[in-house]
């Protein structure tokens, strides 16, 4: 795997991908290099469209669904294209392979009543963590914010006077979110409460632990499952089902889709267009209630 340690650094320290996704990129093709190496020992920068297929057909006999494997793929696709740019190779052999074809999956979100019912009835006490928790949750559910732009958001982001926040999306994309006047309230409520909480803190950080620390994704997933698990029975309540919830209940109130595509930082319009799907659910759901021939 000569190639391989250069490819990781480029996607890290040039291309500024997510830990994340670095961490996922790096086990899926150590799984392809390994695949290769068992099928015919080829150095995997002169692999052919032969060996992927193989490995694409492995991977699905293997109980992945077209949705993981198209991951998978999607890592492979951006190897080699790697390898085209630096001039190691001169075709790319992942060029000839079709990839399964997957359901799209419509986003998992909670319903306006239920949030109501978090947002209005839920205790979520009155001490320093639970003005902390029920912040991460607006925080969430008003911006649309990812977990790690949640995590690495600065006091010096969040302007209270001119109602905006500033986040660092992927690829280190900056973008600004527009603040509602009430959400704004909650988040000089807890801004007041941090100062009298940790004095004189050094830490930047706008979201603290107990120990005044810089928050961790696992503490954050913790927090919002405890919550959602209070009003949804859904499988799924991470913080990226509050993400879902903040643009599907925009798209139902009539908001512009190409405006949620900026709120959320997407690149694609297409990316955003999923949303569309369960407003469309909806309008069938009204429909059969409503229509006398229904």
């Amino acid at each position: 795997m000569r190639h391989f340690g250069d490819f990781i650094q480029y996607i890290q320290h040039i291309k500024h991908y997510s830990p994340h996704t670095v961490r996922s990129y790096r086990k899926d093709l150590e799984q392809f290099f390994q695949f290769c190496s068992t099928d015919s020992g080829t150095e995997e920068s002169f692999t052919d469209h032969h060996q992927v297929r193989g490995w694409i057909v492995e991977l699905m006999e293997s109980g992945n669904s077209a949705r993981t494997t198209n991951r998978k793929i999607s890592a492979l696709k951006t190897y080699y294209k790697y390898l085209l740019k630096e001039g190691i190779i001169s075709s790319n052999p992942i060029a000839k392979v079709l990839t399964p074809k997957s359901d799209k999956k419509l986003p998992v979100f909670v319903n306006e009543k239920q949030m109501d019912t978090l947002l209005d009835d839920v205790s979520f006490g009155d001490d320093f963590n639970g003005l902390r928790n029920r912040t991460i949750i607006e925080t969430f559910y008003n911006t649309g914010a990812r977990r790690s732009e949640l995590i690495n958001l600065r006091v010096s982001d969040v302007d209270l006077s001119q109602q905006l926040i500033k986040v660092l999306g992927k690829r280190n994309k900056e973008r600004i979110i527009p603040l509602s006047r009430i959400f704004c309230e909650i988040l000089e409520k807890y801004a007041r409460a941090r100062e009298a909480e940790y004095p004189g803190s050094k830490e930047d950080w706008f979201f603290l632990t107990h120990a005044g620390k810089k928050l961790y994704p696992r503490m954050v997933h913790r927090i919002v499952t405890q919550f959602l698990s209070l009003v949804t029975t859904a499988e799924k309540k991470s913080p990226h089902v509050l993400r879902h919830t903040f643009a599907t209940h925009l798209l139902n109130q009539g908001a512009d889709l190409n405006a949620i595509k900026e709120l959320l930082g997407h690149a694609n319009l297409s990316a955003t267009e999923v949303y569309t799907h369960n407003t469309f659910e909806k309008l069938k759901s009204v429909y059969k209630q409503a229509h006398p021939r229904a």
